[in-house]
Protein backbone atom coordinates (compact mmCIF):
# COMPACT_ATOMS: atom_id res chain seq x y z
CA UNK A 1 0.00 0.00 0.00
CA UNK A 2 1.14 3.56 -0.67
CA UNK A 3 -0.18 6.92 0.45
CA UNK A 4 -0.39 9.33 -2.45
CA UNK A 5 -0.49 13.11 -2.20
CA UNK A 6 -3.59 14.06 -4.18
CA UNK A 7 -2.01 16.66 -6.48
CA UNK A 8 0.77 14.28 -7.48
CA UNK A 9 -1.66 11.42 -7.98
CA UNK A 10 -3.80 13.60 -10.22
CA UNK A 11 -0.69 14.59 -12.17
CA UNK A 12 0.10 10.94 -12.86
CA UNK A 13 -3.47 10.11 -13.89
CA UNK A 14 -3.64 13.22 -16.08
CA UNK A 15 -0.38 12.16 -17.76
CA UNK A 16 -1.89 8.73 -18.47
CA UNK A 17 -4.97 10.20 -20.15
CA UNK A 18 -2.88 12.70 -22.09
CA UNK A 19 -0.59 9.94 -23.35
CA UNK A 20 -3.67 7.97 -24.41
CA UNK A 21 -4.82 10.84 -26.64
CA UNK A 22 -6.95 13.14 -24.49
CA UNK A 23 -6.64 16.86 -24.98
CA UNK A 24 -5.29 18.70 -21.95
CA UNK A 25 -8.68 19.96 -20.76
CA UNK A 26 -10.19 16.49 -20.96
CA UNK A 27 -7.25 14.86 -19.16
CA UNK A 28 -7.50 17.52 -16.45
CA UNK A 29 -11.27 17.05 -16.04
CA UNK A 30 -11.21 13.24 -15.86
CA UNK A 31 -8.18 13.01 -13.58
CA UNK A 32 -9.55 15.67 -11.23
CA UNK A 33 -12.91 13.91 -10.98
CA UNK A 34 -11.30 10.53 -10.25
CA UNK A 35 -9.01 11.90 -7.55
CA UNK A 36 -11.86 13.90 -6.02
CA UNK A 37 -13.78 10.62 -5.69
CA UNK A 38 -10.82 9.14 -3.79
CA UNK A 39 -10.63 12.21 -1.58
CA UNK A 40 -14.32 11.84 -0.75
CA UNK A 41 -13.70 8.22 0.27
CA UNK A 42 -15.39 6.72 -2.79
CA UNK A 43 -12.38 4.67 -3.92
CA UNK A 44 -14.72 2.58 -6.09
CA UNK A 45 -15.10 5.60 -8.41
CA UNK A 46 -11.58 6.92 -8.08
CA UNK A 47 -8.30 6.22 -9.84
CA UNK A 48 -9.02 2.48 -9.72
CA UNK A 49 -11.16 3.20 -12.81
CA UNK A 50 -8.19 4.42 -14.86
CA UNK A 51 -7.13 1.00 -16.12
CA UNK A 52 -10.69 0.08 -17.09
CA UNK A 53 -11.14 3.37 -18.97
CA UNK A 54 -7.91 2.74 -20.88
CA UNK A 55 -9.13 -0.74 -21.78
CA UNK A 56 -12.43 0.68 -23.03
CA UNK A 57 -10.57 3.32 -25.04
CA UNK A 58 -8.46 0.66 -26.77
CA UNK A 59 -11.60 -1.38 -27.47
CA UNK A 60 -13.41 1.72 -28.80
CA UNK A 61 -16.01 1.47 -26.05
CA UNK A 62 -15.31 5.07 -25.08
CA UNK A 63 -14.27 7.93 -27.38
CA UNK A 64 -11.74 10.56 -26.38
CA UNK A 65 -12.23 14.32 -26.85
CA UNK A 66 -16.01 14.31 -27.16
CA UNK A 67 -18.38 16.98 -25.90
CA UNK A 68 -22.03 17.05 -24.93
CA UNK A 69 -24.19 17.57 -28.01
CA UNK A 70 -27.43 19.49 -27.57
CA UNK A 71 -30.15 17.55 -29.40
CA UNK A 72 -33.15 19.70 -28.46
CA UNK A 73 -33.98 22.39 -25.94
CA UNK A 74 -36.63 24.73 -24.61
CA UNK A 75 -36.33 27.33 -21.87
CA UNK A 76 -36.38 24.66 -19.15
CA UNK A 77 -35.65 21.36 -20.91
CA UNK A 78 -32.60 19.99 -22.70
CA UNK A 79 -31.94 16.64 -24.37
CA UNK A 80 -28.22 15.93 -24.60
CA UNK A 81 -26.22 13.25 -26.46
CA UNK A 82 -22.90 12.17 -25.00
CA UNK A 83 -21.45 10.43 -28.08
CA UNK A 84 -19.72 7.94 -25.73
CA UNK A 85 -17.32 10.56 -24.45
CA UNK A 86 -15.77 10.27 -21.00
CA UNK A 87 -18.63 10.70 -18.56
CA UNK A 88 -16.65 13.08 -16.37
CA UNK A 89 -16.51 15.58 -19.26
CA UNK A 90 -19.98 14.96 -20.68
CA UNK A 91 -21.57 14.97 -17.23
CA UNK A 92 -19.95 18.27 -16.25
CA UNK A 93 -21.09 19.91 -19.48
CA UNK A 94 -24.66 18.63 -19.01
CA UNK A 95 -24.73 19.91 -15.42
CA UNK A 96 -23.48 23.35 -16.44
CA UNK A 97 -26.25 23.48 -19.05
CA UNK A 98 -28.85 22.59 -16.40
CA UNK A 99 -27.46 25.14 -13.94
CA UNK A 100 -27.59 27.88 -16.60
CA UNK A 101 -31.19 27.06 -17.56
CA UNK A 102 -32.28 26.92 -13.94
CA UNK A 103 -30.61 30.26 -13.30
CA UNK A 104 -32.79 31.77 -16.00
CA UNK A 105 -36.10 30.03 -15.25
CA UNK A 106 -35.87 28.72 -11.68
CA UNK A 107 -36.30 25.12 -12.82
CA UNK A 108 -34.63 22.90 -15.42
CA UNK A 109 -34.57 19.29 -16.55
CA UNK A 110 -31.71 17.75 -18.54
CA UNK A 111 -32.01 14.31 -20.14
CA UNK A 112 -28.55 12.99 -20.94
CA UNK A 113 -28.00 9.84 -22.99
CA UNK A 114 -25.07 8.05 -24.56
CA UNK A 115 -22.36 8.92 -22.04
CA UNK A 116 -19.58 6.62 -20.95
CA UNK A 117 -19.23 5.94 -17.20
CA UNK A 118 -20.34 9.09 -15.38
CA UNK A 119 -18.16 8.52 -12.32
CA UNK A 120 -19.21 9.55 -8.83
CA UNK A 121 -22.75 10.92 -9.19
CA UNK A 122 -22.55 12.99 -6.00
CA UNK A 123 -20.09 15.25 -7.83
CA UNK A 124 -22.93 16.52 -10.04
CA UNK A 125 -25.11 17.37 -7.02
CA UNK A 126 -22.14 19.19 -5.50
CA UNK A 127 -21.71 21.26 -8.67
CA UNK A 128 -25.35 22.32 -8.56
CA UNK A 129 -25.20 23.08 -4.83
CA UNK A 130 -22.18 25.32 -5.39
CA UNK A 131 -24.44 27.33 -7.71
CA UNK A 132 -27.08 27.55 -4.96
CA UNK A 133 -29.41 25.03 -6.57
CA UNK A 134 -31.28 21.97 -5.35
CA UNK A 135 -30.78 19.03 -7.69
CA UNK A 136 -31.77 15.42 -8.27
CA UNK A 137 -29.82 13.02 -10.50
CA UNK A 138 -30.91 9.55 -11.62
CA UNK A 139 -28.45 7.34 -13.52
CA UNK A 140 -28.79 3.99 -15.28
CA UNK A 141 -26.85 1.86 -17.72
CA UNK A 142 -27.50 -0.22 -20.76
CA UNK A 143 -24.96 -2.50 -22.37
CA UNK A 144 -22.80 -4.61 -20.09
CA UNK A 145 -23.63 -2.71 -16.90
CA UNK A 146 -26.31 -5.21 -15.81
CA UNK A 147 -25.29 -6.26 -12.30
CA UNK A 148 -28.28 -6.50 -9.97
CA UNK A 149 -31.02 -9.08 -9.35
CA UNK A 150 -34.64 -8.01 -8.79
CA UNK A 151 -36.01 -8.71 -5.32
CA UNK A 152 -36.72 -12.43 -5.16
CA UNK A 153 -34.48 -13.23 -8.16
CA UNK A 154 -30.91 -14.45 -8.56
CA UNK A 155 -30.17 -13.35 -12.12
CA UNK A 156 -28.89 -9.97 -13.27
CA UNK A 157 -31.71 -7.79 -14.57
CA UNK A 158 -30.97 -4.23 -13.34
CA UNK A 159 -28.12 -1.77 -13.47
CA UNK A 160 -26.57 -0.40 -10.26
CA UNK A 161 -28.87 2.62 -10.81
CA UNK A 162 -27.32 5.24 -8.51
CA UNK A 163 -28.98 8.50 -7.59
CA UNK A 164 -27.84 11.70 -5.95
CA UNK A 165 -29.56 14.72 -4.45
CA UNK A 166 -28.13 17.99 -3.24
CA UNK A 167 -29.42 20.75 -0.96
CA UNK A 168 -27.27 23.91 -0.95
CA UNK A 169 -26.22 25.42 2.34
CA UNK A 170 -26.06 29.08 3.27
CA UNK A 171 -22.68 29.55 4.87
CA UNK A 172 -22.64 25.82 5.60
CA UNK A 173 -21.68 22.67 3.72
CA UNK A 174 -24.35 21.37 1.34
CA UNK A 175 -26.29 18.21 2.11
CA UNK A 176 -25.34 15.65 -0.55
CA UNK A 177 -27.03 12.26 -0.77
CA UNK A 178 -25.07 9.91 -3.07
CA UNK A 179 -26.25 6.31 -3.11
CA UNK A 180 -26.56 3.26 -5.25
CA UNK A 181 -29.94 1.52 -5.23
CA UNK A 182 -28.18 -1.83 -4.92
CA UNK A 183 -26.66 -3.24 -1.75
CA UNK A 184 -23.09 -2.44 -2.83
CA UNK A 185 -21.56 -0.62 -5.79
CA UNK A 186 -19.71 -2.88 -8.22
CA UNK A 187 -16.65 -0.69 -7.85
CA UNK A 188 -16.56 -1.44 -4.12
CA UNK A 189 -16.52 -5.15 -4.93
CA UNK A 190 -13.55 -4.48 -7.22
CA UNK A 191 -11.80 -2.55 -4.44
CA UNK A 192 -12.34 -5.52 -2.09
CA UNK A 193 -11.00 -7.89 -4.75
CA UNK A 194 -7.87 -5.79 -5.23
CA UNK A 195 -7.31 -5.55 -1.48
CA UNK A 196 -7.94 -9.27 -0.96
CA UNK A 197 -10.74 -8.68 1.56
CA UNK A 198 -14.37 -9.74 1.77
CA UNK A 199 -17.50 -7.68 1.11
CA UNK A 200 -20.21 -7.20 3.76
CA UNK A 201 -22.84 -9.87 4.31
CA UNK A 202 -26.07 -9.63 2.36
CA UNK A 203 -24.65 -7.77 -0.63
CA UNK A 204 -23.93 -10.43 -3.27
CA UNK A 205 -24.83 -13.98 -4.23
CA UNK A 206 -22.89 -16.39 -6.42
CA UNK A 207 -24.07 -17.82 -9.76
CA UNK A 208 -26.25 -20.35 -7.92
CA UNK A 209 -27.91 -17.70 -5.79
CA UNK A 210 -25.99 -18.64 -2.64
CA UNK A 211 -24.97 -15.78 -0.32
CA UNK A 212 -21.24 -15.05 -0.40
CA UNK A 213 -18.80 -12.48 0.90
CA UNK A 214 -16.06 -13.46 -1.56
CA UNK A 215 -15.59 -10.86 -4.34
CA UNK A 216 -13.84 -13.49 -6.47
CA UNK A 217 -17.11 -15.42 -6.74
CA UNK A 218 -18.84 -12.30 -8.04
CA UNK A 219 -16.30 -12.10 -10.86
CA UNK A 220 -16.32 -15.84 -11.54
CA UNK A 221 -17.54 -17.50 -14.75
CA UNK A 222 -20.52 -17.64 -14.53
CA UNK A 223 -20.61 -14.48 -12.44
CA UNK A 224 -22.43 -13.66 -9.25
CA UNK A 225 -25.06 -10.97 -8.73
CA UNK A 226 -25.55 -7.92 -6.53
CA UNK A 227 -28.70 -7.74 -4.42
CA UNK A 228 -30.94 -4.66 -4.29
CA UNK A 229 -30.57 -2.29 -1.34
CA UNK A 230 -33.15 -2.88 1.37
CA UNK A 231 -34.78 -5.82 -0.42
CA UNK A 232 -38.11 -4.81 -2.01
CA UNK A 233 -37.72 -1.11 -1.22
CA UNK A 234 -34.37 -0.83 -2.94
CA UNK A 235 -35.65 -2.91 -5.82
CA UNK A 236 -38.63 -0.58 -6.31
CA UNK A 237 -36.39 2.49 -6.17
CA UNK A 238 -33.95 0.89 -8.62
CA UNK A 239 -36.77 0.15 -11.05
CA UNK A 240 -37.93 3.77 -10.95
CA UNK A 241 -34.39 5.12 -11.42
CA UNK A 242 -33.84 2.90 -14.44
CA UNK A 243 -37.12 3.92 -16.06
CA UNK A 244 -36.34 7.62 -15.55
CA UNK A 245 -32.67 7.54 -16.51
CA UNK A 246 -32.93 4.80 -19.12
CA UNK A 247 -36.33 4.78 -20.78
CA UNK A 248 -37.19 8.49 -20.43
CA UNK A 249 -33.79 9.84 -21.53
CA UNK A 250 -33.71 7.53 -24.56
CA UNK A 251 -30.55 5.84 -23.30
CA UNK A 252 -32.33 2.49 -23.00
CA UNK A 253 -32.74 0.07 -20.11
CA UNK A 254 -30.78 -2.95 -18.97
CA UNK A 255 -32.35 -5.48 -21.32
CA UNK A 256 -30.58 -3.75 -24.23
CA UNK A 257 -27.37 -5.74 -23.98
CA UNK A 258 -24.45 -4.33 -25.92
CA UNK A 259 -20.67 -4.36 -26.07
CA UNK A 260 -20.14 -1.14 -24.09
CA UNK A 261 -21.29 0.56 -20.91
CA UNK A 262 -23.60 3.41 -21.94
CA UNK A 263 -25.14 5.64 -19.30
CA UNK A 264 -28.14 7.95 -19.15
CA UNK A 265 -28.81 10.60 -16.51
CA UNK A 266 -32.00 12.51 -15.79
CA UNK A 267 -31.24 15.65 -13.78
CA UNK A 268 -33.71 18.09 -12.22
CA UNK A 269 -32.63 21.52 -10.95
CA UNK A 270 -34.58 23.88 -8.68
CA UNK A 271 -33.74 27.37 -7.47
CA UNK A 272 -35.05 27.49 -3.89
CA UNK A 273 -35.31 31.28 -4.01
CA UNK A 274 -37.81 31.01 -6.87
CA UNK A 275 -39.91 28.36 -5.13
CA UNK A 276 -40.35 29.58 -1.57
CA UNK A 277 -40.27 33.33 -2.38
CA UNK A 278 -40.44 34.38 1.26
CA UNK A 279 -36.74 33.86 1.87
CA UNK A 280 -37.24 31.30 4.60
CA UNK A 281 -35.91 28.13 2.98
CA UNK A 282 -32.40 28.21 4.41
CA UNK A 283 -33.60 29.27 7.87
CA UNK A 284 -36.16 26.46 7.97
CA UNK A 285 -33.66 23.93 6.64
CA UNK A 286 -31.03 24.96 9.18
CA UNK A 287 -33.50 24.70 12.07
CA UNK A 288 -34.64 21.28 10.87
CA UNK A 289 -31.06 20.03 10.60
CA UNK A 290 -30.28 21.34 14.09
CA UNK A 291 -33.31 19.50 15.47
CA UNK A 292 -32.39 16.24 13.72
CA UNK A 293 -28.80 16.37 14.97
CA UNK A 294 -30.00 17.08 18.53
CA UNK A 295 -31.29 13.51 18.88
CA UNK A 296 -29.82 11.40 21.69
CA UNK A 297 -27.32 9.00 20.19
CA UNK A 298 -27.38 5.22 20.48
CA UNK A 299 -23.92 5.24 22.10
CA UNK A 300 -22.28 7.83 24.38
CA UNK A 301 -19.71 8.79 21.75
CA UNK A 302 -22.12 8.52 18.81
CA UNK A 303 -22.84 11.27 16.30
CA UNK A 304 -25.72 12.21 14.04
CA UNK A 305 -24.23 12.91 10.62
CA UNK A 306 -25.89 14.42 7.57
CA UNK A 307 -25.52 12.98 4.08
CA UNK A 308 -22.22 14.35 2.76
CA UNK A 309 -20.56 14.90 6.15
CA UNK A 310 -18.58 11.65 5.94
CA UNK A 311 -17.29 12.66 2.50
CA UNK A 312 -16.35 16.10 3.80
CA UNK A 313 -14.38 14.59 6.67
CA UNK A 314 -12.72 12.07 4.38
CA UNK A 315 -11.74 14.91 2.05
CA UNK A 316 -10.09 16.91 4.83
CA UNK A 317 -8.26 13.88 6.20
CA UNK A 318 -7.03 12.58 2.86
CA UNK A 319 -5.93 15.99 1.66
CA UNK A 320 -3.79 16.20 4.80
CA UNK A 321 -2.61 12.59 5.08
CA UNK A 322 -2.73 11.29 1.51
CA UNK A 323 -4.88 8.83 -0.43
CA UNK A 324 -4.32 5.16 0.38
CA UNK A 325 -3.90 2.94 -2.68
CA UNK A 326 -3.69 -0.83 -2.34
CA UNK A 327 -0.76 -2.56 -4.06
CA UNK A 328 -2.88 -4.03 -6.86
CA UNK A 329 -4.42 -0.70 -7.84
CA UNK A 330 -1.05 1.06 -7.65
CA UNK A 331 0.68 -1.56 -9.80
CA UNK A 332 -2.14 -1.33 -12.36
CA UNK A 333 -1.61 2.43 -12.57
CA UNK A 334 2.15 1.99 -12.94
CA UNK A 335 1.74 -0.65 -15.65
CA UNK A 336 -0.68 1.58 -17.57
CA UNK A 337 1.66 4.56 -17.33
CA UNK A 338 4.64 2.52 -18.49
CA UNK A 339 2.70 0.99 -21.38
CA UNK A 340 1.75 4.48 -22.59
CA UNK A 341 5.27 5.85 -22.22
CA UNK A 342 4.50 8.23 -19.36
CA UNK A 343 7.65 9.68 -17.84
CA UNK A 344 8.94 7.68 -14.88
CA UNK A 345 9.22 11.00 -13.03
CA UNK A 346 5.44 11.06 -12.65
CA UNK A 347 5.45 7.57 -11.13
CA UNK A 348 8.33 8.43 -8.82
CA UNK A 349 6.66 11.63 -7.66
CA UNK A 350 3.74 9.59 -6.31
CA UNK A 351 5.63 6.54 -5.07
CA UNK A 352 8.26 8.56 -3.21
CA UNK A 353 5.86 10.97 -1.57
Amino acid sequence: MIKAEHHRLQGLVKAIFTAAGSEEAEAECVSQHLVQANLAGHDSHGVIRTTKYMQWLREQRVVANQHAQLVWESDVLAIVEGNMGYGQVIGAEAVRLGVDKCGNQGVALVALRGAAHLGRIGHWAEMAAEAGLISLHFVSTNGFGVLVAPHGGIERRLSANPMAAGIPGQGTEPIILDISTCAIAEGKILVAKNKGVTVPQGCIVDAEGQPTEDPQRFYADPPGTILPMGQHKGYGLSLMVELLAGALTGNGCSQQRGSRLEQGMLSIYLDPARVERGGGFHAEASEFVRWVKSSRTATPDGQILLPGEVESRNRARRMADGIELDDTTWQQLVAEAQQLGVSSDWIASVANN
